[in-house]
């Protein structure tokens, strides 16, 4: 995306808002339509940017007496809350992990727990490594993490939550994770931005919002993290037993008293659980009420229900201006290739509908940054000074429907100035942030004005300000645009339409890329037999010394149990059981070497279902990580024939699949006889081809060669086609007619 300045132009007859006459408004918060609840917050402050809400957090947690409960998309055990330059007391952790240990460490009744989405592998690089090792092995006992795995395909969990004792929350867009610290002057070489050691990633500056409250509405919260606690772990959490008094950090001002704040949602239809589209619905609803202006900062602009919404209100000849504040372009190649492109259709399908030049999309830019902008990843709407929302929705589809969100909302009645006020310099703060100038300015430009828009019109111009958006893409192919909304969905799609839409009939079965590898394999297999006769190679192993070693063990009456305790224990180590059979037909004859590596698979397997099955999916899932997803997907008919698949073609590790399986509840006997001939071929495939290399490797003439490439030849399509027909007689048994309720309580819904 490029960015030009324009000069705008604005009807001034449509964009200077004309005093309206009094008109009796309606409330826009309706729990059981666009909120969960409504209840009151004792004291509430928006904090602009991550050094605020770090800040106060760091200064919040240590009054805990009971209970910490953190909800997150991402937890990082190092991020720094405060610059550990900046701490006063030089006693207490600025790291998350150390701190929450040293907290309960210090207070013998308090208990922390932390629930991150069990995150896809395309967030790999940027997450922390091993972190239910570091927040929960590593820590208190009282200190326990968790992944949660329970969303449908495609979904994450992406609310940010800090419930303190049921009386202090803080709930927004900012995770406790690598990159979100930073102060509102955006400085590009702040090298306290990074918050974490040994930090190696380039930390752009980031711009966010998150809401602190106490009270009832913290109290809500704390009812929802638990909620989501019970469905993602399976266990019960107690609230504390009795609320304590004031918890409101010092140095914390507070924006508004006794103020009623709503909690609104976005939950996918998974298990037992029904879909709930509270964000949505407060979206439109606000869109609707809006008399004057709507301004928006946001991470994403591609929700179809909210541009659709947009539109009608500039279609309407006295409807209000709409103020988008987006980032210049998105975080990461795949974000910028797909919701960046959805993006530019959405704001041109704005423009068409804006008739009195009521509409203007700007991004935040700070020249001193270079080739960097500023990231902004706020999730918030203002309207008419009287309404206000921030929290973890994005504009996008999959905010909508698809992943678990949570915003607070607050709306003045007509006799609430206070209300007002506060939603006013709450909205002040955040352009003169942007404008670089005072929120004083800007509130005094925009009444001189009687326009936001015009106010901002007059504000820009320093070298840090809004600037226009102007996206530079070719024109919105529509068919693109269909592909590019599987990326986008607002409900859950099943993986076999993902498979459909994105790989053509003819092309899901890539026959010729896994030929192509086995053939690679086989050269591979050649060229070492050919180095064993013509080169060096064979004066560097004593042929003769590895048979004598062999025959002591073929002759060893404890051979076959020490070939099935070592498959037992390879397989608790996540040894590779495919070197360990190749390692036993080496060592003995192949009738034998197959018959002690089918033997040590088959128990090695058992054991491993054996403590899958005591050990419970949760604990599984700390070890398998998002593996477990995959496994899970596959078990999920529970069969021999599903067995037999995963053996024939694994969709992870041995260990893994064994795991899971016994977490998982698969019958044992299904277990059992879908591992012995699922791998009984390919055991014997493998036989026969070492068989034949070890024959080539002792007598490399062009007869042993010739005879070790067709037996391996053979072994490759055999084993290709019986996949094959694996696959297909699993699809064929698959009509699609299963029962809902079936389909909900699989292992893994996904």
């Amino acid at each position: 995306l490029q960015s030009t300045q324009r000069a705008f132009t604005i009807n001034s007859c449509a964009s200077k808002n004309k005093k309206r006459p009094h008109v009796s408004q309606s409330p826009i918060l309706q729990p059981g339509r666009n909120c969960w609840c409504v209840r009151k917050a004792e004291k509430l402050a928006f904090l602009i940017d991550g050094a605020a809400y770090f800040k106060a957090l760091f200064d919040s947690l240590p009054i805990a007496k009971q209970q910490i409960l953190i909800l997150a998309w991402d937890v990082h055990s190092r991020l720094n809350l405060v610059p550990p330059d900046d701490r006063r007391d030089g006693a207490q952790p600025t790291a998350l992990g150390d701190l929450l240990n040293h907290l309960v460490r210090r207070r013998s009744g308090l208990r922390v727990n932390v629930l991150s989405w069990d995150f896809s592998l395309l967030y790999a690089p940027s997450r922390e490594w091993l972190p239910v090792y570091k927040l929960d092995w590593k820590t208190h006992r009282r200190v326990k993490f968790c992944l949660d795995d329970q969303y449908p395909l495609g979904a994450s969990h992406h609310q940010k939550v800090v419930v303190i004792d049921d009386a202090l929350a803080f709930t927004g867009g900012l995770d406790l994770t690598r990159g979100r610290w930073d102060t509102p002057e955006h400085r590009p070489d702040d090298p306290r931005r990074g918050a974490v050691d040994e930090c190696d990633l380039p930390i752009t500056p980031y711009h966010d919002i998150q809401v602190a409250m106490s009270g009832p509405a913290a109290a809500a919260l704390g009812d929802l993290a638990r909620e989501r606690w019970l469905r993602g772990i399976g266990k019960n959490l107690s609230a504390p037993a009795e609320r304590q008094g004031n918890l409101w950090p010092e140095g914390l001002p507070a924006d508004i008293e006794n103020v009623n704040v709503a909690i609104t949602r976005t939950r996918p239809a998974f298990g037992e659980f029904e879909e709930v589209r509270e964000v949505e619905q407060l979206y439109l609803d606000a869109i609707a009420a809006a008399r004057d202006y709507i301004y928006i900062e946001n991470q994403f602009f591609t929700a179809v229900s909210i541009v659709q919404a947009l539109a009608k209100r500039l279609a309407e000849p006295d409807g209000p201006q709409v103020v988008l504040v987006l980032p210049l372009e998105t975080s990461g190649w795949l974000s910028q290739q797909s919701m960046d492109v959805m993006r530019v259709a959405s704001i041109r399908r704005l423009r068409e509908a804006d008739k009195g030049g009521r509409f203007a999309v700007y991004f935040p830019d700070k020249p001193d940054l270079g080739e960097h902008s500023i990231n902004l990843h706020a999730k918030l709407m203002i309207m008419d000074d009287r309404f206000a929302r921030v929290g973890s929705s994005n504009l996008n589809n999959r905010s909508m429907g698809l992943d678990t969100e949570c915003d607070v909302a607050l709306e003045a009645a007509e006799h609430e100035s206070d209300v007002q006020r506060s939603i006013r310099a709450f909205r002040n703060r955040l352009l003169a942030e942007h404008l670089d100038c005072d929120a004083v300015e800007v509130d005094a430009k925009i009444a001189q004005t009687g326009s936001l828009l015009e106010g901002i019109e007059a504000l820009r111009g320093a070298p840090r300000t809004l600037r226009a958006l102007e996206p530079k893409l070719p024109e919105p192919d529509e068919r693109l645009l269909r592909d590019i909304r599987l990326a986008d969905p607002e409900r859950p799609v099943d993986s076999e339409t993902l498979l459909k839409h994105f790989v053509p009939e003819k092309q899901a079965k890539p026959a010729g890329l896994r030929i192509l590898r086995w053939v690679v394999v086989l050269l591979a297999l050649v060229a070492l037999a050919a180095a064993w006769r013509f080169t060096p190679l064979s004066g560097l192993l004593d042929v003769a010394a590895l048979e004598q070693f062999a025959q002591q063990w073929r002759g060893s009456a404890i051979a076959p149990l020490a070939v099935i305790a070592a498959f037992v224990a390879g397989g608790l180590l996540v040894v590779p059981v495919t070197a360990m059979i190749v390692v036993s037909v080496l060592i003995f004859e192949p009738v034998a070497g197959f018959s002690y590596a089918l033997a040590g698979s088959l128990i090695s397997a058992l054991t491993g279902y054996a403590i899958g099955t005591r050990l419970g999916k949760n604990t599984v899932r700390q070890f398998a990580g998002t593996k477990l997803n995959e496994v899970s997907r596959a078990l999920a008919k529970r069969g021999v024939l599903t067995m037999l698949v995963v053996r024939v073609v694994p969709v992870a590790p041995f260990t893994v699949v064994n795991l899971v399986a016994g977490a998982s509840h698969i019958r044992f006997r299904d277990f059992a006889l879908g591992t012995v001939f699922g791998m009984a071929p390919g055991i014997l495939g493998i036989t026969l081809v070492i068989d034949q290399a070890a024959k080539a490797i002792k007598s490399p003439d062009w007869q042993t060669v010739l005879t070790m490439v067709v037996v391996a030849a053979l072994v490759i399509g055999a084993g290709y086609l019986l996949s094959r027909r694996l696959l297909a007689m699993a699809g064929e048994g698959d009509d699609g007619s299963s029962d809902e309720n079936e389909q909900r309580n699989s292992p893994r819904n996904t």
